[in-house]
């Protein structure tokens, strides 16, 4: 599962005793959490024995977000502020999502979709809430180095811990599969914007956009499945090999595999800490992402036509059945339940927890809907439909735009940094749950890595649609981590202390029912 890890400061012995007993026993706690989760010779989650790092340096894994340090953000007892809690939850949430929050936003309806983020925004934001509270609640136990999945074990026993562990799995593996085909997007597009420059060839894609400079395409409009290779040469000196290029350089039939040479062999890596070190492009990818669909929206203007049932050849409802799709993509969007304890334990004002948590949740929900509505809004309709905004929304525009090339090559190198850390989590929980040792052997690993390295090979070659991906994936692991657990663990809780009441209990079921029924409208609609 997500996890950071925050080195303590050394306090003298001629400061205050007490203050030092605490700040020992809170260090003890942490280590002895993080040794759980490695083998006894991997130091890559726990504090080497020779030294301690700085105070100030944090780490943050998240499955579909990224991993990043945060440097001089502590005090001198390795707490956090405010400011620094508010920024590393809103940095953990944002991720892949973010791309195909347009693409949800026309399933639904342009209103629908406003007013879906926003609910869904509170209501994840409220079964946060009660995962925080959940530890809490638990009496005469000391439950400061639990997680949320220990909190799932201690209410459920063994089923809370295996199911945990499967949901858990399921965010993991589907994380790293929406990473395998947006890098192989991403590896196809950067690959074909630079041979075209270096060979001085000029083509163009057989696929309807609009004129001009600032060109947007409708990829999926020749077929409904994503875009290949269609392209159309118009100068170049070497016919026999830019066709060549062509066959090779497939965005489904080839290029997938080619990542395999690069990315297994560091999957099998013992500690992949090392590729930490990057991941702070992932919050420079977000804000480049911010600043692309400005510029975007600045030149293409708005483009909106209000019709709250009738579908016409360039604009759609403003509700649409098809509304479960976001929802389902909002689920992981906005899931950071089973690491948010760890996130908010640090905080330096334990009182502050939930207004910061609610601070991040609503720059986590502004983000995505200035993104998600500038794009709508903007996207030139007529002459294109708005049916053909893609999954993810760079695929919008063309591999020649400079723009959208600088946030590709972004994206794709940061990818390819968090992938490793990914595939770490889930070697880490599966193989000690299995045979009490992150790293029993090469072969338990090597195996373990071409399952997971397959599954993304298989859906960048059958199923490249990410949108599909993540709803799916979002729809089953928040069915457990998000709307179940936290809401019967909460009745469970009142039950206990005898002060359930019935609206108390109404309210938890019929959030359990929204999320199931999340669940089973991604495989209806």
């Amino acid at each position: 599962r997500p996890f950071h890890v925050e080195p303590t400061n050394i306090v003298s012995v001629n400061d205050d005793t007490q203050r030092v007993t605490d700040e020992a026993s809170a260090m003890n706690k942490r280590i002895h959490y993080y040794s759980r989760l490695t083998t006894p010779a991997d130091r890559a989650l726990i504090a080497p024995d020779h030294v301690l790092p700085a105070p100030d340096e944090i780490y943050v894994y998240s499955p579909l977000g990224t991993a990043f340090k945060v440097d001089s953000c502590t005090d001198g007892y390795g707490k956090n502020s405010s400011m620094v809690t508010i920024f590393m939850i809103w940095n953990t949430m944002m991720g892949t999502s973010i791309l195909s929050i347009p693409w949800g936003i026309k399933q639904a309806g342009f209103t629908s979709g406003i007013i879906l983020i926003l609910l869904m925004g509170i209501l994840t934001l409220y079964c946060c809430y009660r995962v925080v509270k959940s530890r809490k609640m638990i009496p005469l136990i000391d439950t400061s180095n639990w997680e949320f999945p220990d909190v799932c074990k201690y209410y459920f026993g063994s089923f809370g811990q295996w199911s945990s562990l499967l949901f858990s799995m399921v965010s993991l593996v589907g994380a790293m599969v929406v990473y395998w085909v947006l890098m192989s997007n991403f590896l196809f597009n950067t690959g074909k914007f630079i041979y075209n420059f270096v060979h001085d060839i000029n083509v163009t894609d057989i696929v309807p956009g609009t004129n001009g400079s600032n060109k947007v395409i409708c990829p999926s409009a020749a077929s409904g499945h994503p875009p290949q290779n269609r392209s159309v040469m118009f100068s170049s000196g070497n016919n026999t090999g830019f066709g060549l290029f062509e066959e090779w350089w497939n965005k489904s039939q080839t290029v997938p595999f080619y990542l395999i040479a690069v990315l297994l062999p560091l999957l099998n890596l013992k500690s992949p800490s090392f590729f930490a070190k990057f991941n702070v492009l992932g919050t420079v990818s977000v804000v480049y992402l911010v600043f692309l669909v400005t510029v975007k929206a600045a030149r293409l203007g708005i483009h909106l036509e209000y019709d709250w049932f009738t579908e016409n050849d360039f604009f759609v409802p403003e509700f649409r059945v098809l509304f479960p799709q976001l929802t389902g993509v909002l689920t992981l969007a906005f899931f950071i339940h089973n690491c948010v304890i760890t996130l908010l334990q640090n905080n330096r004002n334990q009182e502050n927890n939930v207004r910061d948590l609610s601070i991040a949740y609503f720059l986590v929900g502004l983000t995505y809907l200035y993104v998600g509505v500038i794009i709508f809004a903007s996207f030139p309709s007529p002459p294109l439909s708005k049916e053909c905004i893609e999954q993810n929304f760079l695929d919008n525009f063309p591999s020649d735009d400079i723009m959208s090339f600088v946030a590709r090559i972004f994206l794709l190198f940061q990818m390819m940094t968090v992938y490793p850390l990914l595939g770490y989590l889930a070697r880490v929980q599966l193989l000690r749950q299995f045979f009490g040792n992150a790293y029993p052997s090469i072969f338990h690993v090597f195996i373990l890595n071409v399952a997971i390295v397959g599954a993304g090979v298989a859906m960048a070659r059958f199923y490249p649609n990410i949108g599909g991906i993540i709803r799916y994936s979002g729809a089953t692991c928040g069915l457990a981590f998000v709307f179940v657990y936290p809401s019967l663990i909460y009745v469970i809780s009142l039950h206990r202390a005898g002060q359930l009441t019935w609206p108390a209990l109404i309210i938890h079921i019929f959030i359990i029912l929204l999320g199931l029924a999340n669940l089973i409208a991604q495989f209806l609609l």
